[in-house]
């Protein structure tokens, strides 16, 4: 057995420690102030140490009482996580979704509606924090990624490859007029804080113009922020087709000439490769290649 002190004692010191009041903590925790700072006398004499330095209108915690509070407040933190990933689990009709923000904002979003008269029993749950991963303490029940599909302990199915084009507002491009891209400003995607992605220059020499100098231009972190930057005529954008095919539908975007380019990288559906897929997960699966092969 643990040699610990009780539970509740604990559980009392961790909101005198967020409150720094026994008034305060008492009355989150519905208790009186005198039981409050019993508990928590009682849990300074089980360690033999002061926790609280009491003031009139305040507490101040020792150092001994920082350090519990920290270690109790991690530990309840964990605790609550835990019982809430076994809460959600259990819950089969809700999928929870991990996406790219771009493919949630201009594939996915579109076709929600798709989706759930598809699919009506299912409650949907988007995320897009690319920290968001497929652990086993994780709600997640699949994810889609953009990559090359090489993601260790998880199954990978590739649902879509980039298909690169060059694409501005209409009104930048004169009737007419030959399209000269040096008088353009280039807007780049970032692969990280001082990398750009190479689909500029594989786009440029696909189309005979690789010596053209793209060295300027404007910088975003998502391609999300190129299209809509594009969009407003910053510039010219290189992105994927399906991402903007409804802008240029749309008219609020063009396609600046007829070259397009098969990109190195594709999204993909990702799930655990260790555990059997549940049953919502094979239904979005499904559904994802239902709408794949109809070309939406």
């Amino acid at each position: 057995m643990r040699r610990l002190p009780a539970l509740t004692a604990m559980k009392v010191f961790e909101v005198v420690g967020q409150t720094r009041s026994f008034t305060r903590a008492a009355e989150r925790l519905n208790l009186t102030q005198s039981a409050v700072s019993r508990q928590v006398r009682n849990l300074e004499d089980q360690l033999g140490e002061r926790l609280v330095i009491r003031h009139h209108h305040h507490l101040e915690l020792t150092p001994s009482g920082a350090e519990l509070y920290a270690s109790l407040q991690n530990a309840f933190h964990a605790v609550e996580l835990t019982v809430r990933n076994i809460v959600e689990k259990s819950n089969r009709h809700r999928l929870r979704i991990n996406v790219p923000p771009t493919f949630a904002k201009r594939w996915l979003l579109p076709r929600l509606g798709s989706l759930r008269a598809a699919l009506p029993d299912l409650d949907i749950s988007i995320t897009t924090d690319a920290a968001d991963s497929l652990t086993d303490r994780s709600l997640l029940d699949c994810a889609i990624r953009f990559g090359d599909g090489e993601w260790p302990m998880l199954s990978c199915t590739r649902l879509l490859t980039e298909r690169h084009i060059a694409v501005c507002a209409p009104y930048l491009i004169e009737d007419g007029v030959p399209i000269d891209l040096s008088r353009f400003t280039f807007l780049h995607v970032l692969a990280s804080a001082d990398q750009r992605y190479l689909t500029w220059q594989r786009w440029l020499d696909a189309a005979g113009l690789g010596q053209t100098d793209t060295r300027g231009g404007m910088e975003f972190d998502l391609l999300d922020l190129v299209i809509e930057a594009a969009c407003n005529g910053l510039g010219v954008a290189v992105a994927d087709r399906a991402m903007v095919a409804p802008l240029m539908a749309s008219g609020h975007l063009m396609q600046v000439l007829d070259v397009e380019v098969e990109g190195h990288e594709a999204y993909w559906l990702v799930t655990r490769a260790d555990t059997p897929e549940p049953p919502k997960v094979k239904a979005f699966r499904g559904w994802l290649q239902a709408e794949l092969a109809g070309g939406s």
